[in-house]
């Protein structure tokens, strides 16, 4: 079983600050610009930094975590932000993705197990509408070892290879791993390796 459940994201999320900023993430931004706004999903948002700035941009915002405190903080910069996102607290194996609906499903830095990744990836694919489109950003198995910031567990950290298989069903219009310098955080901050995707449901 991960360490990585509710209680250590509870935890984790309990601090005052905003654990991984309050700012989008660089990728997922630079995509999201460049689309029209409509119905978007963020599967394991946290504390709702890329939630808020699609909401404040247009977009219709449905956000899930298992974290009760996640959603406190994503809620409250919301309201500072003066927009509404809907925020599920719920364990994303039990969650019942809306089928043909989103127009884009972000994926940001949510590691999970093989079994329940694979689940999760299959799932992402049939709740896109036809034309709707996967921005994906995850640490690469290299990054074990880094303290830039990830899931210190191979079986969590993913590889282009993976990805491939999970989203083979959708065209893979970037897929990339990359050695980048992130800084979000104490906890996101340093040279880093990740694998960058955006993929259309056709």
């Amino acid at each position: 079983m991960s360490k990585y459940g509710s209680n250590f994201w509870d935890e984790r999320y309990s601090k005052t600050e905003f654990v991984y900023g309050s700012s989008p993430n660089f990728f997922f931004k630079n995509v999201l610009d460049k689309l029209a706004p409509g119905k978007i999903l963020f599967p394991g948002e946290g504390e709702g930094r890329n939630a808020v700035y699609a909401a404040l941009n247009g977009w219709q915002v449905d956000a899930v975590d298992f974290s009760s405190q996640a959603k406190e903080k994503a809620l409250q910069l919301a309201l500072d932000n003066d927009i509404h996102i809907n925020y599920e607290v719920i364990d994303l194996s039990d969650y019942k993705f809306k089928q043909n609906y989103y127009d884009v499903i972000a994926i940001i830095f949510l590691h999970l197990n093989t079994n329940v990744r694979h689940s999760i990836h299959s799932q992402v694919n049939k709740s896109l509408r036809y034309g709707g489109k996967l921005i994906l950003e995850v640490f690469e198995k290299e990054q074990l070892g880094k303290t830039s910031g990830g899931p210190q567990n191979l079986e969590m950290l993913y590889s282009i290879e993976e990805m491939k298989k999970d989203f083979v069903n959708m065209k893979i219009e970037l897929i990339e791993k990359k050695n980048v310098f992130i800084d979000e955080s104490d906890h996101h901050r340093g040279e880093a390796v990740v694998i960058r995707l955006i993929a259309v449901k056709s």
